[in-house]
Protein backbone atom coordinates (compact mmCIF):
# COMPACT_ATOMS: atom_id res chain seq x y z
CA UNK A 1 0.00 0.00 0.00
CA UNK A 2 2.60 2.36 0.65
CA UNK A 3 3.85 2.30 -3.12
CA UNK A 4 0.82 3.09 -4.13
CA UNK A 5 2.21 6.51 -5.86
CA UNK A 6 4.70 3.98 -7.65
CA UNK A 7 2.29 1.47 -8.65
CA UNK A 8 -0.04 1.01 -11.34
CA UNK A 9 -3.64 0.01 -10.83
CA UNK A 10 -6.84 0.92 -12.29
CA UNK A 11 -7.65 4.23 -12.66
CA UNK A 12 -11.16 6.01 -13.27
CA UNK A 13 -11.63 9.31 -14.61
CA UNK A 14 -15.28 10.51 -14.21
CA UNK A 15 -17.09 13.34 -15.66
CA UNK A 16 -20.85 13.91 -16.31
CA UNK A 17 -22.96 12.49 -18.61
CA UNK A 18 -22.28 13.53 -22.67
CA UNK A 19 -18.88 14.76 -21.44
CA UNK A 20 -16.78 11.63 -22.31
CA UNK A 21 -16.14 12.26 -25.67
CA UNK A 22 -14.27 15.82 -24.92
CA UNK A 23 -13.06 14.16 -21.80
CA UNK A 24 -11.30 11.20 -23.83
CA UNK A 25 -9.79 13.85 -25.95
CA UNK A 26 -8.05 15.85 -23.26
CA UNK A 27 -6.44 12.56 -22.05
CA UNK A 28 -5.20 11.14 -25.29
CA UNK A 29 -3.92 14.72 -25.90
CA UNK A 30 -1.75 14.42 -22.47
CA UNK A 31 0.02 11.23 -23.67
CA UNK A 32 -2.49 8.69 -21.77
CA UNK A 33 -3.86 5.50 -23.10
CA UNK A 34 -7.21 4.74 -22.29
CA UNK A 35 -8.30 0.95 -21.85
CA UNK A 36 -11.94 1.83 -21.40
CA UNK A 37 -14.30 4.79 -22.20
CA UNK A 38 -18.04 4.66 -20.87
CA UNK A 39 -20.83 7.32 -20.60
CA UNK A 40 -19.70 8.73 -17.61
CA UNK A 41 -15.96 8.86 -17.94
CA UNK A 42 -12.60 6.67 -19.03
CA UNK A 43 -10.21 4.18 -17.29
CA UNK A 44 -6.60 4.23 -17.59
CA UNK A 45 -4.36 1.87 -15.83
CA UNK A 46 -1.35 4.41 -13.85
CA UNK A 47 0.18 5.03 -10.60
CA UNK A 48 -1.08 7.81 -8.19
CA UNK A 49 1.73 9.91 -9.49
CA UNK A 50 0.47 9.94 -12.65
CA UNK A 51 -2.79 10.90 -11.31
CA UNK A 52 -1.40 13.95 -10.07
CA UNK A 53 -0.35 15.48 -13.68
CA UNK A 54 -4.24 14.52 -14.68
CA UNK A 55 -5.64 16.45 -11.95
CA UNK A 56 -3.99 19.27 -12.94
CA UNK A 57 -4.65 19.46 -16.06
CA UNK A 58 -8.08 18.06 -17.01
CA UNK A 59 -11.16 20.57 -17.94
CA UNK A 60 -13.73 18.36 -18.32
CA UNK A 61 -13.26 15.29 -15.54
CA UNK A 62 -15.24 15.38 -12.24
CA UNK A 63 -12.86 13.05 -10.61
CA UNK A 64 -9.77 11.11 -10.77
CA UNK A 65 -10.38 7.77 -8.78
CA UNK A 66 -7.21 5.26 -8.06
CA UNK A 67 -8.32 1.76 -7.55
CA UNK A 68 -6.97 0.05 -4.57
CA UNK A 69 -8.96 -3.28 -4.93
CA UNK A 70 -11.74 -4.89 -6.37
CA UNK A 71 -13.63 -7.61 -4.96
CA UNK A 72 -16.77 -9.41 -4.20
CA UNK A 73 -19.45 -8.32 -1.37
CA UNK A 74 -22.52 -10.04 -0.64
CA UNK A 75 -24.05 -7.73 1.73
CA UNK A 76 -22.54 -4.99 4.13
CA UNK A 77 -21.13 -7.70 6.46
CA UNK A 78 -18.76 -8.34 3.73
CA UNK A 79 -17.97 -5.20 2.74
CA UNK A 80 -17.21 -4.39 6.46
CA UNK A 81 -14.80 -7.57 6.47
CA UNK A 82 -12.90 -7.06 3.36
CA UNK A 83 -12.10 -3.28 4.19
CA UNK A 84 -11.19 -3.87 7.73
CA UNK A 85 -8.31 -6.32 6.43
CA UNK A 86 -6.63 -3.68 4.22
CA UNK A 87 -3.67 -1.90 5.64
CA UNK A 88 -4.98 1.77 5.83
CA UNK A 89 -2.62 3.25 8.63
CA UNK A 90 -0.31 3.18 5.36
CA UNK A 91 -2.79 5.17 3.84
CA UNK A 92 -4.34 7.47 6.08
CA UNK A 93 -2.37 9.07 9.14
CA UNK A 94 -4.37 8.03 12.46
CA UNK A 95 -4.56 12.05 13.31
CA UNK A 96 -5.67 12.82 9.56
CA UNK A 97 -8.98 13.50 8.35
CA UNK A 98 -11.23 11.27 5.85
CA UNK A 99 -14.39 11.34 4.36
CA UNK A 100 -15.98 8.56 2.21
CA UNK A 101 -18.41 8.78 -1.10
CA UNK A 102 -19.72 6.02 -2.94
CA UNK A 103 -21.85 5.09 -5.90
CA UNK A 104 -23.91 1.91 -4.63
CA UNK A 105 -26.55 -0.37 -6.50
CA UNK A 106 -27.03 -3.35 -3.97
CA UNK A 107 -30.13 -4.97 -2.63
CA UNK A 108 -29.10 -4.62 0.74
CA UNK A 109 -28.65 -1.03 0.87
CA UNK A 110 -31.33 1.74 0.72
CA UNK A 111 -29.38 4.67 0.97
CA UNK A 112 -25.77 5.59 -0.01
CA UNK A 113 -25.29 6.61 3.88
CA UNK A 114 -25.10 3.41 5.19
CA UNK A 115 -22.67 2.38 2.48
CA UNK A 116 -20.42 4.98 3.70
CA UNK A 117 -20.54 4.35 7.26
CA UNK A 118 -19.84 0.74 6.92
CA UNK A 119 -16.91 1.52 4.94
CA UNK A 120 -16.02 4.61 7.60
CA UNK A 121 -16.07 2.09 9.89
CA UNK A 122 -14.22 -0.61 8.58
CA UNK A 123 -11.51 1.97 7.79
CA UNK A 124 -11.79 3.87 11.52
CA UNK A 125 -11.59 0.23 13.19
CA UNK A 126 -8.53 -0.98 11.15
CA UNK A 127 -6.46 2.31 12.06
CA UNK A 128 -7.58 2.16 15.39
CA UNK A 129 -6.31 -1.41 15.68
CA UNK A 130 -2.95 -0.80 14.66
CA UNK A 131 -2.14 2.72 15.83
CA UNK A 132 -4.25 2.56 18.70
CA UNK A 133 -5.91 6.40 17.43
CA UNK A 134 -8.43 6.74 14.99
CA UNK A 135 -8.74 9.54 12.15
CA UNK A 136 -11.28 12.18 12.35
CA UNK A 137 -13.58 11.22 9.68
CA UNK A 138 -17.13 13.48 8.16
CA UNK A 139 -18.63 14.78 4.85
CA UNK A 140 -16.07 17.83 3.77
CA UNK A 141 -14.10 16.51 0.73
CA UNK A 142 -10.91 18.72 1.64
CA UNK A 143 -8.75 15.63 2.82
CA UNK A 144 -8.22 12.23 2.09
CA UNK A 145 -11.71 11.04 0.38
CA UNK A 146 -12.37 7.44 -0.26
CA UNK A 147 -14.86 6.00 -2.73
CA UNK A 148 -16.65 3.12 -3.29
CA UNK A 149 -18.39 1.61 -6.36
CA UNK A 150 -20.85 -1.29 -5.59
CA UNK A 151 -23.45 -3.10 -7.82
CA UNK A 152 -24.33 -6.15 -6.95
CA UNK A 153 -21.84 -8.79 -5.29
CA UNK A 154 -18.76 -6.46 -7.43
CA UNK A 155 -17.18 -3.61 -5.72
CA UNK A 156 -14.15 -1.31 -5.60
CA UNK A 157 -12.72 0.95 -3.43
CA UNK A 158 -10.61 4.26 -4.70
CA UNK A 159 -8.48 6.48 -3.40
CA UNK A 160 -10.25 9.58 -4.57
CA UNK A 161 -6.99 11.69 -5.53
CA UNK A 162 -9.47 14.58 -6.28
CA UNK A 163 -11.29 15.68 -3.61
CA UNK A 164 -13.49 18.43 -4.31
CA UNK A 165 -14.66 18.18 -7.68
CA UNK A 166 -12.55 19.34 -11.08
CA UNK A 167 -15.80 20.10 -12.91
CA UNK A 168 -14.64 23.69 -10.95
CA UNK A 169 -11.77 25.56 -11.91
CA UNK A 170 -11.35 27.68 -9.49
CA UNK A 171 -11.17 30.81 -10.45
CA UNK A 172 -15.19 31.89 -10.71
CA UNK A 173 -15.35 33.44 -6.94
CA UNK A 174 -18.72 35.29 -8.34
CA UNK A 175 -20.86 32.70 -9.86
CA UNK A 176 -24.20 34.81 -10.94
CA UNK A 177 -27.30 33.59 -11.78
CA UNK A 178 -27.60 30.06 -13.52
CA UNK A 179 -24.34 29.38 -14.10
CA UNK A 180 -23.45 27.08 -16.78
CA UNK A 181 -20.20 24.84 -14.94
CA UNK A 182 -16.84 24.93 -16.43
CA UNK A 183 -16.59 21.48 -17.01
CA UNK A 184 -19.54 21.83 -19.52
CA UNK A 185 -18.17 25.39 -20.54
CA UNK A 186 -15.21 23.50 -22.01
CA UNK A 187 -16.95 20.56 -23.39
CA UNK A 188 -19.32 23.28 -25.05
CA UNK A 189 -16.31 25.16 -26.82
CA UNK A 190 -14.16 22.16 -27.87
CA UNK A 191 -17.54 20.57 -29.46
CA UNK A 192 -17.57 24.11 -31.72
CA UNK A 193 -14.22 23.03 -33.06
CA UNK A 194 -13.33 26.57 -32.22
CA UNK A 195 -9.51 26.83 -33.91
CA UNK A 196 -8.25 29.33 -30.59
CA UNK A 197 -6.98 32.04 -33.51
CA UNK A 198 -10.71 33.26 -34.93
CA UNK A 199 -12.82 35.61 -33.34
CA UNK A 200 -14.61 33.73 -30.23
CA UNK A 201 -17.82 35.61 -29.57
CA UNK A 202 -20.64 35.01 -26.37
CA UNK A 203 -23.62 37.22 -26.33
CA UNK A 204 -25.33 37.01 -22.79
CA UNK A 205 -22.04 35.97 -21.48
CA UNK A 206 -23.59 35.83 -18.14
CA UNK A 207 -20.82 35.05 -15.28
CA UNK A 208 -18.99 35.18 -18.30
CA UNK A 209 -17.91 31.53 -18.16
CA UNK A 210 -17.82 30.39 -21.61
CA UNK A 211 -15.78 33.37 -22.51
CA UNK A 212 -13.45 32.97 -19.91
CA UNK A 213 -12.82 28.92 -20.79
CA UNK A 214 -12.37 30.05 -24.29
CA UNK A 215 -9.83 32.31 -22.87
CA UNK A 216 -7.90 30.03 -20.53
CA UNK A 217 -7.84 27.35 -23.68
CA UNK A 218 -6.44 29.84 -25.92
CA UNK A 219 -3.68 30.82 -23.58
CA UNK A 220 -3.40 26.99 -22.52
CA UNK A 221 -4.34 28.11 -18.66
CA UNK A 222 -5.02 24.85 -17.32
CA UNK A 223 -7.09 24.35 -14.24
CA UNK A 224 -4.48 23.81 -12.16
CA UNK A 225 -2.94 27.16 -11.95
CA UNK A 226 -5.93 27.98 -9.52
CA UNK A 227 -6.38 25.37 -7.11
CA UNK A 228 -3.67 24.09 -4.23
CA UNK A 229 -5.57 21.24 -2.53
CA UNK A 230 -6.08 17.96 -4.26
CA UNK A 231 -7.29 14.37 -2.23
CA UNK A 232 -4.06 13.13 -2.95
CA UNK A 233 -2.08 15.20 -0.90
CA UNK A 234 -3.55 13.69 2.05
CA UNK A 235 -2.43 10.32 0.97
CA UNK A 236 0.60 8.74 3.05
CA UNK A 237 3.43 8.67 0.84
CA UNK A 238 2.60 12.02 -1.15
CA UNK A 239 5.53 13.90 -1.81
CA UNK A 240 5.07 17.57 -2.53
CA UNK A 241 7.66 18.13 -5.40
CA UNK A 242 6.26 15.98 -7.48
CA UNK A 243 3.12 18.49 -7.63
CA UNK A 244 5.07 21.61 -7.46
CA UNK A 245 7.02 19.85 -10.27
CA UNK A 246 3.98 19.40 -12.74
CA UNK A 247 2.35 22.61 -11.46
CA UNK A 248 6.13 24.37 -12.93
CA UNK A 249 5.35 22.69 -15.99
CA UNK A 250 1.35 24.66 -16.17
CA UNK A 251 2.99 27.89 -15.73
CA UNK A 252 5.44 27.19 -18.26
CA UNK A 253 3.62 26.45 -20.99
CA UNK A 254 1.01 29.19 -20.58
CA UNK A 255 0.65 31.64 -24.31
CA UNK A 256 1.11 35.01 -22.28
CA UNK A 257 1.43 36.92 -25.58
CA UNK A 258 -1.42 36.39 -27.99
CA UNK A 259 -3.35 37.91 -30.93
CA UNK A 260 -6.91 36.80 -29.96
CA UNK A 261 -10.66 38.49 -30.30
CA UNK A 262 -12.92 36.95 -27.10
CA UNK A 263 -15.78 39.35 -27.25
CA UNK A 264 -18.60 38.91 -24.69
CA UNK A 265 -21.75 40.81 -23.77
CA UNK A 266 -25.08 40.94 -21.60
CA UNK A 267 -27.76 43.66 -20.87
CA UNK A 268 -26.96 43.62 -17.44
CA UNK A 269 -24.03 45.46 -16.01
CA UNK A 270 -24.29 43.46 -12.98
CA UNK A 271 -23.40 40.51 -15.44
CA UNK A 272 -20.64 42.12 -17.18
CA UNK A 273 -19.31 43.22 -13.98
CA UNK A 274 -19.22 39.61 -12.50
CA UNK A 275 -17.63 38.50 -15.44
CA UNK A 276 -14.99 40.94 -15.25
CA UNK A 277 -13.94 39.57 -11.55
CA UNK A 278 -14.15 36.00 -12.81
CA UNK A 279 -11.68 36.87 -15.89
CA UNK A 280 -9.28 38.81 -13.64
CA UNK A 281 -8.87 36.13 -11.05
CA UNK A 282 -8.29 33.97 -13.99
CA UNK A 283 -5.90 36.08 -15.11
CA UNK A 284 -7.47 36.39 -18.78
CA UNK A 285 -9.25 40.11 -18.70
CA UNK A 286 -6.89 41.51 -20.53
CA UNK A 287 -7.89 39.21 -23.23
CA UNK A 288 -11.80 39.48 -23.30
CA UNK A 289 -13.21 42.50 -24.55
CA UNK A 290 -16.70 43.27 -22.13
CA UNK A 291 -19.69 45.23 -23.39
CA UNK A 292 -22.98 46.11 -21.80
CA UNK A 293 -25.69 45.98 -24.58
CA UNK A 294 -28.17 44.18 -25.70
CA UNK A 295 -26.83 41.10 -27.69
CA UNK A 296 -28.29 42.28 -31.33
CA UNK A 297 -25.75 45.07 -30.40
CA UNK A 298 -22.84 42.88 -29.89
CA UNK A 299 -19.77 43.93 -32.15
CA UNK A 300 -18.89 41.08 -34.49
CA UNK A 301 -15.48 41.62 -36.05
CA UNK A 302 -14.73 41.60 -39.55
CA UNK A 303 -13.76 38.69 -41.67
CA UNK A 304 -16.24 36.00 -41.56
CA UNK A 305 -14.66 33.38 -39.52
CA UNK A 306 -15.34 33.06 -36.00
CA UNK A 307 -17.82 31.15 -33.75
CA UNK A 308 -20.54 32.79 -31.63
CA UNK A 309 -21.93 31.26 -28.80
CA UNK A 310 -25.04 32.02 -27.11
CA UNK A 311 -26.15 30.38 -23.95
CA UNK A 312 -29.71 31.75 -23.21
CA UNK A 313 -32.23 31.31 -20.53
CA UNK A 314 -34.41 28.55 -21.52
CA UNK A 315 -37.63 29.50 -19.44
CA UNK A 316 -37.22 26.73 -16.79
CA UNK A 317 -35.81 29.12 -14.09
CA UNK A 318 -35.63 32.16 -15.02
CA UNK A 319 -37.22 34.68 -17.88
CA UNK A 320 -40.85 34.09 -18.80
CA UNK A 321 -42.15 31.69 -21.71
CA UNK A 322 -43.65 34.35 -24.24
CA UNK A 323 -40.91 36.65 -23.65
CA UNK A 324 -38.06 34.22 -24.58
CA UNK A 325 -40.01 33.44 -27.89
CA UNK A 326 -39.28 36.51 -29.40
CA UNK A 327 -35.59 36.58 -28.07
CA UNK A 328 -34.78 33.26 -29.63
CA UNK A 329 -36.36 34.63 -32.65
CA UNK A 330 -34.08 38.50 -32.66
CA UNK A 331 -31.14 35.76 -32.14
CA UNK A 332 -31.78 33.94 -35.26
CA UNK A 333 -32.24 37.22 -36.91
CA UNK A 334 -28.58 38.78 -35.46
CA UNK A 335 -26.85 35.41 -36.58
CA UNK A 336 -28.51 35.57 -40.28
CA UNK A 337 -27.84 39.59 -40.63
CA UNK A 338 -24.84 40.20 -38.28
CA UNK A 339 -22.44 36.94 -38.03
CA UNK A 340 -22.38 35.84 -41.95
CA UNK A 341 -19.17 33.37 -42.31
CA UNK A 342 -19.28 32.65 -38.97
CA UNK A 343 -20.01 29.25 -37.20
CA UNK A 344 -23.67 30.10 -34.79
CA UNK A 345 -24.12 28.05 -31.79
CA UNK A 346 -27.71 28.20 -29.71
CA UNK A 347 -27.20 26.07 -26.07
CA UNK A 348 -31.00 25.52 -24.52
CA UNK A 349 -32.85 23.12 -22.78
CA UNK A 350 -36.28 24.07 -24.24
CA UNK A 351 -37.33 22.77 -27.98
CA UNK A 352 -40.10 24.57 -28.30
CA UNK A 353 -38.09 27.39 -27.74
CA UNK A 354 -35.82 26.36 -30.54
CA UNK A 355 -38.45 25.81 -33.05
CA UNK A 356 -38.60 29.55 -32.24
CA UNK A 357 -34.78 30.32 -33.96
CA UNK A 358 -35.78 30.31 -37.28
CA UNK A 359 -32.86 28.81 -39.02
CA UNK A 360 -32.07 25.39 -39.63
CA UNK A 361 -29.83 23.39 -37.71
CA UNK A 362 -26.47 21.68 -39.53
CA UNK A 363 -26.19 19.37 -36.37
CA UNK A 364 -27.98 19.13 -33.00
CA UNK A 365 -25.32 17.74 -30.19
CA UNK A 366 -26.59 16.64 -27.09
CA UNK A 367 -25.57 17.76 -23.84
CA UNK A 368 -26.37 17.86 -20.51
CA UNK A 369 -26.92 21.15 -18.14
CA UNK A 370 -27.57 19.70 -14.67
CA UNK A 371 -30.08 17.27 -15.17
CA UNK A 372 -31.58 19.45 -17.86
CA UNK A 373 -31.93 17.70 -21.04
CA UNK A 374 -29.76 20.35 -23.82
CA UNK A 375 -29.36 20.60 -27.43
CA UNK A 376 -26.55 22.51 -28.77
CA UNK A 377 -27.56 23.60 -32.54
CA UNK A 378 -25.08 24.73 -34.69
CA UNK A 379 -25.92 27.17 -37.85
CA UNK A 380 -22.94 27.37 -40.51
CA UNK A 381 -23.55 31.24 -41.08
CA UNK A 382 -22.99 31.53 -44.95
CA UNK A 383 -21.85 34.56 -46.30
CA UNK A 384 -23.95 35.28 -49.74
CA UNK A 385 -25.58 32.18 -51.02
CA UNK A 386 -25.70 28.95 -49.58
CA UNK A 387 -23.06 26.39 -51.04
CA UNK A 388 -23.84 23.38 -53.02
CA UNK A 389 -23.85 20.47 -50.60
CA UNK A 390 -20.82 18.64 -52.60
CA UNK A 391 -18.87 22.02 -51.95
CA UNK A 392 -19.60 22.11 -48.20
CA UNK A 393 -16.92 20.80 -45.46
CA UNK A 394 -18.90 18.52 -42.48
CA UNK A 395 -17.77 19.61 -39.71
CA UNK A 396 -18.15 16.66 -37.07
Amino acid sequence: MTQVFHTKSKVIITCNKRLSTYLQAEVEELGYTITRAFATGVELHITLNECIKLNLNLRCASQVLYSLKSFKAKNPEELYHTLAAMPWEELIDFSGYFSVTSNVDNPFITTPLFANLKVKDAIVDRIKDKKGMRPNSGSDANKAVVHLYWKDNDADIFIDTSGETLSKHGYRKIPGKAPMLEALATSVIMATEWDKKSPFVNPMCGSGTLAIEAALLATNRRPGLYRMNYGFMHIIGYQEEVFFAERRILKEQVIKNIDLQIIASDLSEDAVEVSKKNAKTAGVDQIIQFDVCDFAETPIPEGGKGVVVFNPEYGERLGTHTKLELTYKRMGDFMKTNCKGYHGYIFTGNPDLAKKIGLKADKKIEFYNGKLDCRMLAYELYDGSRRPESERTHRT
